[in-house]
């Protein structure tokens, strides 16, 4: 097995219409995908691409008497007894959504081929469906693979499509893969000092500022709350700052901020054996945030944008934190702990009360794969979010949203802002011990005390950060799920 630590750039070449048939000639694997909005199109957007590639004598017999299907996440696959291409795929999907899920279908319908050709029949569709193939595509999800791992086929986007359209596909899938990538690497790797110094390399090589505090650094500076949670592992815990300043850079920033425990035992409040088997991914919201502000040049961003990523392991050890400590957080709010397994807000309320008292943010976002109760909620197919500005969360959401990852607004549910109270500390950080319920919200709660009155969203990706199986533009395992939401919401700030 050989280890990956990032993801290698999608390979995707725009081929003119004039230029394809020479492209297939010398390949003896095609599979070619039309995407077309709607079933009634499909015939005659297929007649065109037969024209196109030369193959037009066997496509007409192999579409005679077949009906293409009009759901819009399906595809019909044909086989093709002569010439280069093997396979011939019409996928239905409108823009909006659908066309990200038909583009993944066909994809992973296409099979082994060593090329498949992409001819996007709906302009408005172009970014969603470079997305969805990406996506989907064998052999580019990185992190570790075994010896055996399939290769990539060349992608080949037909015809002259907009290239912003191209851009946006192309880099959200990028980032969503990295984020995928950054997650599956194992734990026994991706401790917080790795994973700290392959952010700095990936900020040095966009050319991004980068600040990363070692646990001494930590301690000295009042991050209780970090230093806490990383204090019963071998490999000490790490902040890591990013900016991206593509003007002033003084303007006042958006900030986001990212849960990164690169391993979770639960601490001294232990979680079961099988609740331990996907806490590799447990730093998800850090590789998501990590993926989008180093693609955020790539996009014209125009906005400065800073990233923080507090690591830790949350370890068993002789020096693990306990419940009923008391933590004293960055900026001197103390905290009681009620549950060590509760350490992913912990973490982030440092670096919030951080980004409050240095970096004079004009927006707070954090993002992470925060609680149980947010998948009983809303189970895997959505994220809720939590605001203390509706403005704020209606861009967001509409950025998710043309994305296709979809968010729900929760409620900050101000009676139960009480359960927090301490007898022996300013807040306790899970509310009464024995439950109270609403764990989500009581999480959002707890947060807000630290964003200083700012605008503020945060994102509880707990359901949609993993997948348990493969479908639509899902992998089985981590989902990189926000990483696009966030790039796109980000280009419209």
């Amino acid at each position: 097995m050989s280890v990956h630590p990032m993801i290698i750039d999608p390979a995707l070449e725009v081929v003119g219409r004039d230029a394809l048939a020479e492209q297939l000639a010398a390949t003896t694997k095609v599979a070619y995908v039309v995407l077309v909005a709607a079933a009634d199109d499909a015939a005659e957007a297929v007649t065109q691409a037969a024209k196109t590639t030369g193959a037009e004598g066997d496509w007409s017999l192999l579409l005679a008497g077949h009906e293409v299907p009009a759901a819009p996440d399906k595809a019909l696959c044909m086989p093709i007894a002569a010439g280069p291409i093997s396979r011939l795929i019409v996928a239905v999907g409108a823009p909006g959504g659908p066309a990200r899920r038909a583009a993944a279908a066909a994809i992973r319908a296409a099979g082994r081929s060593q090329v498949v050709a992409l001819d996007v029949r709906a302009p408005e569709a172009v970014s969603e469906a470079i997305e969805g193939a990406l996506l989907a595509m064998p052999g580019t999800h990185l992190g570790p693979q075994p010896a055996t791992a399939p290769a990539r086929p060349r992608l080949l986007l037909v015809g002259e499509p907009d290239p912003d359209a191209v851009t946006l596909g192309r880099v959200g899938a990028r980032a969503t893969l990295l984020a995928r990538s950054l997650a599956s690497t194992p734990s026994n790797i991706k401790n917080p000092p790795w994973l700290a110094a392959l952010a700095a390399d990936l900020a040095r090589e966009a050319g991004l500022g980068c600040r990363v505090w070692d646990e001494g650094d930590l301690a000295a500076e009042g991050f209780g709350g970090i230093i806490a949670v990383g204090s019963g592992s071998a490999t000490p815990p790490r902040l890591v700052e990013i900016d991206y300043a593509p003007g002033d850079p003084d303007e006042a920033p958006i900030v986001l901020v990212g849960k990164g425990i690169t391993f979770d035992t639960g601490g001294l409040n232990a979680k079961p054996a099988a609740g331990m088997l996907l806490m590799k991914t447990d730093m998800s919201g850090a590789a998501i945030v990590l993926s989008v502000i180093t693609a955020l040049r790539d996009l014209a961003v125009r906005r400065r944008v800073v990233a923080l990523l507090p690591l830790a392991e949350n370890a068993m050890g002789g020096n693990s934190y306990r419940p009923s400590d008391v933590v004293t957080h960055y900026g001197g709010t103390t905290v009681e702990i009620g549950n060590t397994d509760a350490e992913g807000r912990i973490v982030l309320a440092d670096a919030l009360a951080y980004a409050v008292a240095r970096l004079n943010p004009a927006a707070l976002v954090d993002i992470a794969t925060l609680t149980g109760a947010a998948t009983i909620a809303l189970g895997r197919g959505m994220a809720p979010s939590y605001a203390s500005d509706e403005a704020l969360r209606e861009r967001v959401h509409a950025g998710f949203a043309s994305a296709g990852e979809p968010l729900w607004a929760m409620p900050l549910v101000e009676d139960y802002r009480p359960l927090l109270d301490s007898g022996v500390a300013d807040l306790c950080h899970i509310g009464p011990i024995g439950g109270s319920g609403a764990g989500s919200i009581l999480a959002a709660l707890f947060l807000r005390e630290f964003t200083g009155g700012l605008p503020w969203v945060h994102l509880d990706i707990a359901g949609p950060g993993r997948s348990e199986s493969e479908t639509g533009v899902l992998p089985k395992g981590p989902t990189g799920y926000g990483a696009r939401g966030l790039l796109h919401w980000l280009t419209k700030e």
